[in-house]
């Protein structure tokens, strides 16, 4: 069954800086071994002017849970999360999730 590894990243004190290494991450992201699809967004600001939940999200979608387990622990793996996570200092919740209906 299909597994997306889906990375949300919280507000940051410098959200530009983020931003700034975004197509690095993108390209690192890229080249984990089993990658079908990619998907990077930017939350769009509330109307009302109060903070928004998160900054961005990435998700990232495998054929089924080996493939993206194996993914993590690959070389391209530990050239991408520990970068992602760097980059956020760490204000990141990880989700793995069995996908049941796209």
């Amino acid at each position: 069954m299909t597994t997306k590894i889906e990375l949300i990243v919280d507000d940051l004190d410098d959200n530009a800086a983020f931003d700034a290494r975004l197509p690095d991450l993108l390209q690192k992201a890229r080249a984990l071994p089993g990658l079908q699809r990619l998907e990077s967004g930017k939350v769009w600001p509330k109307e009302d002017g109060t903070p928004t939940p998160a900054f961005r999200s990435l998700t990232l979608w495998f054929d089924g849970y080996d493939e993206a387990s194996a993914a993590t622990s690959s070389e391209a793996g530990g050239a991408f999360f520990p970068a992602f996570f760097g980059a956020a200092n760490g204000k990141v919740t990880g989700l793995f999730t069995d996908v049941e209906e796209s």
